[in-house]
C-alpha cells in the first residue's frame, strides 16, 4: 500500500511566514551593503571627496532600515502566522 505524498505546496500563511523570515535575516546584509555604497562613487570634478551627499545618503539609508525592519517586526510578530507552523518550523 502507498503512503500518501506529502502536499506539494506549502500553505499560503506558513510560506509567507518564512519568506518574511528569511528577509529579516537578509536585511543586515542589504544595509552593509548599501552603507559600503558611497566608496564605489566616483569623485566629482575635484580630487576632494564630497562627503555632504554621502551623509545625507547614509543617514537616508539609515532611516529606510529602519523602518523597513520596524514593517517586518510586525509581520514577524503575528501570532496567527505562528499557529500554522509546525514544531520544526518554528525558530
Amino acid at each position: 500500500m502507498k503512503r500518501p505524498r506529502a502536499p506539494l505546496f506549502l500553505p499560503r500563511r506558513s510560506y509567507r511566514a518564512r519568506r518574511m523570515r528569511d528577509a529579516a535575516r537578509l536585511l543586515p546584509v542589504a544595509g552593509l551593503f548599501l552603507f559600503f555604497l558611497p566608496m564605489l562613487w566616483a569623485p566629482a570634478t575635484t580630487e576632494a571627496r564630497d562627503t555632504a551627499p554621502d551623509g545625507i545618503y547614509l543617514f537616508l539609508v539609515w532611516a529606510g532600515l529602519i523602518v523597513i525592519a520596524a514593517l517586518m517586526a510586525r509581520g514577524l510578530s503575528d501570532p496567527a502566522g505562528d499557529e500554522s507552523l509546525g514544531p520544526e518550523d518554528q525558530d
